[in-house]
């Protein structure tokens, strides 16, 4: 018995380590992207050229990274949280009377699902304090704490978390997608590439890890431009329903859309970093541990 909940520890600290180093190799590829889609999200820029311009001209370079220290802190908890969550969630869905037979798509998707609840959590006040900090004036204040300061004194508590329905209704059908993509294109492209039975194929990993993010962002991304909306004001409180009525009548169906080319752009090269970090820390664990 000891032995079966040792190995149960050990497994669960296993998948929140790849979780981790698969989120920091996400972060460090994708913030520039992510900057530029928030701007264009919050209407302080009319296209990605002028906001790349606009970041260059205020900031230089290092301005890419802008807002990235809230991401790299909260990067180990919620890509922990979400592959772990993933983990939990295939357990929980696989048949307890054939537990060795291949998850079917609808039970990929429903772990994938499963994993966006605990990571809401973690997500939520991180990319508040992000977007606060992406979108605010630059003669403000460019710390974290200091953003975070700004957003308690104003809302309490509560304000750090202003968006969290909206960061699950993105988060939960998004990591549906997510995973189930994933998991379809690294078998098919891994049977492509001639790999062994068990055998890593990185560019069978990468690609599929590109391929799931663009899928997911292509989906979400309305969503996210609506919580966006709801979270860059650290002293407004904006209603999903308000955000919704604003961005539409300003611009219509493609209001919901500004930034999609940065999103998708950045999707693929950090998300395929994301799952090479995620299987290469397992792949280790399962040569040296």
């Amino acid at each position: 018995m000891a032995d079966t909940q040792d190995s149960f520890i050990v497994e669960n600290i296993k998948s929140v380590v790849a979780g981790g180093v698969g989120g920091v190799a996400a972060v460090l590829t994708g913030h520039p992207f992510d900057l530029v889609k928030v701007r264009l999200q919050s209407g302080q820029q009319p296209s990605m050229g002028a906001a790349v311009r606009d970041i260059l001209k205020t900031s230089g370079p290092k301005g890419f990274y802008r807002g990235v220290v809230p991401p790299l802190l909260g990067v180990t908890p919620m890509f922990a949280v979400s592959f772990w969550g993933y983990d939990v969630g295939k357990q929980l869905v696989t048949d307890k009377k054939n537990p060795n037979a291949p998850l079917s798509i609808q039970q990929i998707s429903t772990a994938g699902f499963l994993s966006a609840i605990p990571t809401t959590l973690v997500a939520a006040p991180m990319e508040r304090v992000k977007i606060v900090l992406q979108t605010q004036d630059s003669s403000k204040s460019k710390s974290t704490l200091g953003a975070i300061k700004s957003i308690l004194a104003s809302g309490g508590v509560s304000s750090l978390f202003r968006g969290s329905v909206a960061t699950l209704a993105r988060d939960g059908p998004g990591s549906a997608l997510y995973f189930a993509v994933y998991e379809v294109a690294k078998k098919e492209l891994t049977a492509l590439t001639g790999a062994k039975n068990g055998e890593l194929s990185l560019l069978a990993v990468s690609t599929a890890g590109g391929l799931s993010g663009m899928a997911m962002w292509l989906v979400v991304f309305p969503v996210d431009t609506v919580k966006t909306r709801m979270t860059n004001s650290v002293t407004e409180k904006v209603s999903a329903k308000h955000a919704i009525t604003e961005i539409y009548r300003k611009s219509g169906v493609k209001g919901f859309f500004p930034g999609v080319g940065p999103a998708l752009l950045r999707s693929f090269p950090a998300n395929a970093a994301t799952f090479v970090g995620v299987e290469l820390t397992h792949q280790f664990f399962k040569n040296y541990t």
